[in-house]
C-alpha cells in the first residue's frame, strides 16, 4: 500500500480511557513486528479545531471529554509523528483524540485513533476484558490473555496488539478491533482500528504500516499528561462519565507535614500533589494525592481501579471488610495494602492506599512502587494523611 507524506506533529489534547480487547480464540504463537521509523517524512501542521459531540458506534471513542471534566494539558508529552496510509481520511481533532482516521470501503466503515493516557492505565487484564464486552465477548483472565498478545516494536519500544473478533452489540454486525498499547515514559499510548470485520482486517496491514511509521519528537512544554489512573472506574469507560468523576471544586490544597526524603513531583490532571521516593539500588515509589466530590465513586470501584493496577482480580466482598482504618482529620479513613507485578516493569510492587471521606469530598492517598520503599515509607505516609489540614473541610 502506498503511503501517503502527510504526517503530524501533533500539540496533545486530552487523555481518555481507551479500553482493549482481543478474541476468544486462542494464540499459542507470539509474534513480533520490528519497526522501521525512517520510512516517515513529517510535516508540522495546525491542531484540528474540536468538533462537538456526537453519538458513536460501539468501540468508538466519544469527540469531546464528558461534562465536568475540563480537557488536560497534555503538551509535555513527545510530539506524534506519522505517515498517513493510503485511503485514511484525517478527522478533525477533538478532546480525546491526538490523531483520528476513517477508512470507508462499498459501504463499509473503520474508524482510527490514537489516545494518550498518564499512568499505567489500569493493566491489560481491565483494558481487554472492557474491550470484549464491546464486540459482544465474555471477560477472559490472565492467562488467556498472555498466549493471545501479539508483541509489536514501536519507535524502538516494546508494545502489545491485541485483535478480536465479535459482534456488535447493537446491530448485530460483524465487528473487529486491532489496537495497541505502547509504554513510553509515564505515558500509555493506545493505537486503535475498529469498524466493520472485514474491512478492519483488509486493514490491518496498512494498520502495521501506520504503526511502523510512529515516532516521537521533543516535548513542546513541561504539562504532564492527564493521570485517568487516579479516576475511580465506576462510570461507562466510553460514553461517558458519571457525576462522581468530576474533580472536587478547586480550592488551596491541604497543608501537610511533608516526610523527609519525598520530593515534590510534576502534577498531572486530578492531583492535587505528587511526591517522588528514591530508595537503594535506583528502587523508587511515588505517593500521588487527588479529591473528587461526593464519594469519588465508591470504596469498591476505587479499591478495585488500585488492584488493577498491580494485575490483581477485584477484591471480594470479604476482602472489602477487612480494611483497616486510622483516624484522620476526625473522621475514620479506608487504608488498603495489597501488592503484585507492576504491568510496565513486570517487576513486584505494592500499593498502600488510604481512602478519606470529608467534607462532601473524597481524598485519595496511594503509596505505589518498589515493595521495600513502600514498606518503609508506609508509617511515613499514616503520618502525612493525618497531618493534612483542609482549607475548606466543614
Amino acid at each position: 500500500m502506498k503511503n501517503i507524506s502527510s504526517s503530524r506533529i501533533l500539540p496533545l489534547a486530552a487523555s481518555a480511557l481507551l479500553w482493549l480487547a482481543i478474541t476468544g480464540c486462542g494464540r499459542d504463537t507470539v509474534k513480533v513486528y520490528h519497526v522501521d521509523t525512517n520510512e516517515t517524512t513529517t510535516v508540522a501542521v495546525p491542531p484540528a479545531p474540536v468538533a462537538p459531540a456526537a453519538a458513536t458506534p460501539s468501540g468508538v471513542m466519544p469527540s469531546t471529554m464528558p461534562a465536568g471534566l475540563a480537557a488536560p494539558d497534555n503538551s509535555g508529552l513527545p510530539a506524534l509523528k506519522y505517515t498517513l496510509p493510503a485511503g485514511w481520511q484525517e478527522k478533525a481533532l477533538t478532546q480525546m483524540r491526538v490523531a483520528s482516521f476513517s477508512v470507508a470501503d462499498n459501504g463499509k466503515q473503520a474508524d482510527v485513533s490514537v489516545i494518550p493516557m498518564g499512568g499505567m492505565a489500569g493493566g491489560n487484564l481491565a483494558n481487554v476484558n472492557r474491550w470484549r464486552g464491546q464486540v459482544g465477548q465474555q471477560p477472559t483472565d490472565e492467562d488467556t490473555i498472555q498466549k493471545m498478545t501479539e508483541k509489536i516494536v514501536i519507535a524502538g519500544q516494546d508494545a502489545d496488539l491485541f485483535d478480536i473478533a465479535g459482534t456488535s452489540p447493537g446491530s448485530g454486525d460483524a465487528e473487529r478491533i486491532i489496537a495497541s498499547v505502547l509504554h513510553k515514559d509515564d505515558t500509555a499510548w493506545f493505537f486503535k482500528i475498529t469498524g466493520d470485520a472485514d474491512l478492519v482486517e483488509k486493514q490491518k496491514p496498512a494498520f502495521i504500516a501506520f504503526l511502523k511509521s510512529i515516532d516521537f519528537g521533543a516535548p513542546a512544554a513541561a504539562a504532564a499528561p492527564m493521570d485517568m489512573s487516579q479516576l475511580p472506574p465506576s462510570h461507562p469507560p466510553i460514553g461517558g462519565m458519571s457525576p462522581a468523576m468530576a474533580a472536587a471544586p478547586a480550592g488551596d490544597k491541604p497543608v501537610w507535614e511533608v516526610p523527609a526524603g519525598w520530593q515534590e513531583g510534576p502534577l498531572a490532571q486530578f492531583l492535587v500533589a505528587k511526591y517522588l521516593i528514591a530508595g537503594a539500588g535506583g528502587a523508587k515509589a511515588e505517593v500521588n494525592v487527588s479529591s473528587l466530590a461526593g464519594d469519588g465513586g465508591g470504596l469498591a470501584p476505587n479499591v478495585n481501579r488500585w488492584r488493577a493496577q498491580l494485575g490483581l482480580a477485584p477484591a471480594t466482598a470479604d476482602d472489602l471488610a477487612k480494611f483497616a482504618t486510622i483516624d484522620a482529620s476526625g473522621v475514620k479513613a479506608t487504608v488498603v495494602e495489597f501488592s503484585g507485578t507492576n504491568p510496565r516493569t513486570s517487576k513486584p510492587a505494592t500499593l498502600i492506599g488510604v481512602i478519606l471521606p470529608l467534607g462532601g469530598q473524597t481524598w485519595f492517598y496511594k503509596l505505589m512502587g518498589d515493595a521495600e520503599v513502600v514498606a518503609q515509607q508506609k508509617d511515613a505516609l499514616m503520618k502525612f494523611v493525618q497531618s493534612a489540614k483542609y482549607p475548606d473541610a466543614h
